[in-house]
């Protein structure tokens, strides 16, 4: 049976969002982190200060997943801080030009 032409445009399309796993979307926004880390003129980086300037989704659960998969990954060494509910991290520069999470 011959196929219409819209399942022939979609043969070589990448899948749709429906598809894409949240580990993998855990990973994409952890990578646009890691890539404005890399700009973030401080050595050391607050919660707030991702929230405010950090790539978007600007919210905190990505956030916090996202730093975890960065401490996980060696990118980021958490500090010690007064307050129970705040996080700060030490951002670790590695001489590496284009930086990426291993999966």
């Amino acid at each position: 049976m011959a196929k219409d032409i819209f399942e022939r445009l979609c043969r070589g399309r990448p899948p749709t969002e429906e598809v894409i796993s949240e580990r993998t979307r855990e990973l994409q926004h952890a990578q646009k982190l890691l890539d404005w880390l890399q700009r973030w003129p401080k050595p050391t980086v607050w919660t707030k200060d991702i929230l405010i300037y950090g790539p978007r989704p600007r919210d905190r659960k990505n956030t916090i997943d996202s730093t975890t998969i960065l401490v996980e990954q060696g990118w980021l060494i958490p500090n010690k801080t007064r307050r129970y509910d705040s996080r700060e991290w030490q951002i670790v520069r590695k001489p590496i030009v284009c930086p990426t999470l291993a999966k």
